[in-house]
């Protein structure tokens, strides 16, 4: 076996260690805090939780059912290796949640408890799980992909809609206003341990990526193909080496830093990437600049008028 093939398989033995990590951890979020206490917190997961209020049915295997024709359309449109490894993620993350639901109590105590600790719990499965640059499917996926075709849409706002349909759903199901609102609170306490995982207490608006790399065209390529990222190429030269090239730019959402520098890594393990904060991205794909935007001397100016 070559050195090679030796690192892609250490690659994927600790990808497939780190999914049943986080497959163990969500699966406690769910059958410990959210289910028993009738909370569903968005995405496929919550629709699943949903379903198995109504029928019974198991949430895990509910929920990669409804993954399957995400993952067909996902492959078609994005390419196969994020879906290849998302499929995993989510296969043994669903396992995870129907054998453990047999072994694990049930808390019914507060609750507020309850959405803020499955909140913290999910933050940390998907943090992981973001770590090894792939998604658990769900909303992630469908956003990833109604993307390429509504470009003027942020993926957070797509993403966003689709919880929102699903809370709105679960309260109605319920029938408490109190399951979207508790919901709503396990939604934020998640992502906001998944920033502070991910990068510390930072919480920008998004990164900055600086690639210097010999393969610029097919890093670049991938990038635009399997993140939907826009790419800036411009032309460099080592002091040191004397060597010149190209060091491409990339402007990333938080989430998809790690499956950024994952595939970059695949395409050139001698690539040099540095990752900086961007404190505000304006433009497409990220909050939009509009001409009404004002600053803040012309806002004191008004108000001083």
């Amino acid at each position: 076996m070559s050195g090679k093939q030796k690192d892609t398989a250490k690659t994927l033995f600790l990808d497939l260690l780190i999914y049943i990590a986080s497959g163990c951890i969500f699966a406690v979020a769910i059958n410990v805090f959210t289910a028993p206490n009738k909370i569903a917190p968005g995405g496929v997961t919550g629709l699943s939780t949903v379903i198995n209020y109504v029928t019974g049915l198991p949430i895990g295997a509910v929920s990669f059912v409804i993954n399957i024709p995400i993952f067909i359309w996902a492959f078609f449109e994005i390419g196969y290796k994020l879906v290849t490894k998302t499929i995993v993620a989510a296969l043994v993350t669903s396992v995870a949640i129907d054998w453990l639901s047999k072994i694990l109590p049930a808390y019914k105590g507060d609750p507020m408890l309850a959405a803020i600790f499955g909140g913290l719990l999910e933050g940390v499965s998907l943090a992981l799980v973001f770590m090894r640059g792939s998604t658990t499917g769900g909303t992630d996926m469908v956003a990833r992909v109604l993307k390429r075709h509504f470009r003027h849409l942020s993926t957070g706002r797509l993403m966003m809609s689709v919880d929102v349909v699903v809370v709105l759903i679960s309260a109605i199901v319920y029938r408490r206003v109190e399951s979207a609102l508790y919901a709503v609170i396990y939604l934020f306490v998640s992502t906001r341990v998944i920033d502070a995982i991910l990068y510390g207490a930072d919480s920008g608006t998004g990164k900055v990526l600086w690639i210097v790399t010999q393969k610029p065209n097919e890093v670049s390529q991938r990038i635009l193909s399997e993140v939907d990222r826009g790419v800036t190429a411009m032309h460099s030269k080592g002091m040191y080496s004397g060597r010149e090239g190209e060091v491409l730019m990339c402007a990333v959402s938080r989430s998809e830093v790690y499956q950024v520098m994952d595939l970059v890594k695949s395409e050139d393990g001698n690539a040099f990437t540095v990752v900086g904060d961007a404190g505000e991205i304006r433009g497409e794909g990220f909050r939009s600049s509009t001409p009404t935007d004002k600053t803040l001397k012309e806002i004191i100016a008004e108000h001083k008028k």
